[in-house]
């Protein structure tokens, strides 16, 4: 049986607490445009530079609503690819200064940062090292401490940008999910 034949993802959504507050956060993290709202129950938010009519969807559920723990069934997080090195220190200094960066992972053919928006909800911004530097990480995922200085010596001088859509449309690059075994 053939699988489905998929081009790339085009928009996550997100449920959130607080509209307002998440659409806020966004846009001075990301730099996304709210392009619509509707009856303030769900924002519509694009990314600079994006084709899609939105990259990112918000649902507001209120404020009494409760947070997925990591032992349930669901989407781990979303993975916001940028097109060079360079964008990963300033995603560290803007995500610090939101209180939003909670780590950064060496994962051999990926540098990475993590966050978490308002609501808890984790992200990462992570840069694709070109295909032909990946060695022996073509088939592996390490996770290793990142000592981002040293990758952006490392790479900055001759920077390469990804060929995936992903880092010209603003998209998640991956996400990830987590299912109870």
């Amino acid at each position: 049986m053939e699988g489905i034949r998929v081009g790339r993802l085009n928009h996550a959504v997100l449920y959130v607490r607080d509209l307002d507050r998440s659409v806020d956060f966004y846009k001075r993290a990301f730099g996304f445009e709210e392009i619509a709202r509707e009856s303030n129950m769900m924002a519509f938010l694009r990314a600079a530079g994006s084709s899609n009519h939105h990259d990112l969807g918000l649902m507001a559920v209120g404020g009494e609503a409760q947070q997925a723990g990591r032992r349930s069934v669901g989407l781990y997080h979303l993975a916001w690819e940028v097109p060079a090195i360079q964008d990963l220190e300033t995603a560290a200094s803007i995500l610090s200064e939101l209180g939003a960066l909670t780590g950064m992972s060496d994962h051999g053919a990926t540098k990475s940062l993590y966050g978490r928006d308002p609501d808890g909800i984790e992200f990462e911004i992570m840069w694709l090292v070109p295909r032909e530097q990946w060695g022996e990480y073509e088939r592996r995922a390490v996770v290793k401490p990142l000592d981002l200085g040293k990758e952006v010596e490392r790479f900055g001088a001759n920077p390469v940008a990804s060929d995936h859509a992903a880092a010209r449309d603003g998209e998640p690059s991956h996400i990830h999910l987590e299912r109870n075994s």
